[in-house]
């Protein structure tokens, strides 16, 4: 009798036997929230500069912070995102090899 079938019925089998054959694992997920939180940051970075009238000029929007900084962290973060898609944490030790 393997785990699924002692255990079954439980919502944490559920839960093991959908992670199971989840093609990415806990580390990758983790690198992909990582990833996009570290988006949200570049993202919130990009915000601001406006003004309230329309006719006066606001050099704030261009400052290293809006033209290099939150672009840099958005392209990171999305690299973050793609290494913990691509990433092969030696596979999955629950298959069984027939």
């Amino acid at each position: 009798m393997n785990r699924v079938e002692s255990l079954a019925g439980t919502p944490a089998t559920i839960i093991y036997v959908a992670m199971e054959n989840f093609p990415i694992t806990r580390k990758g997920l983790r690198f992909v929230l990582a990833g996009l939180i570290v988006m949200v940051a570049g993202y919130i970075l990009l915000a601001g500069g406006g003004v309230k009238d329309p006719e006066v000029f606001n050099y704030a929007m261009f400052d290293f912070r809006r033209l290099v900084a939150a672009p840099v962290v958005i392209l990171s973060g999305a690299v973050v995102i793609v290494a913990g898609i691509m990433n092969k944490d030696g596979g999955n030790e629950n298959v069984k090899s027939e």
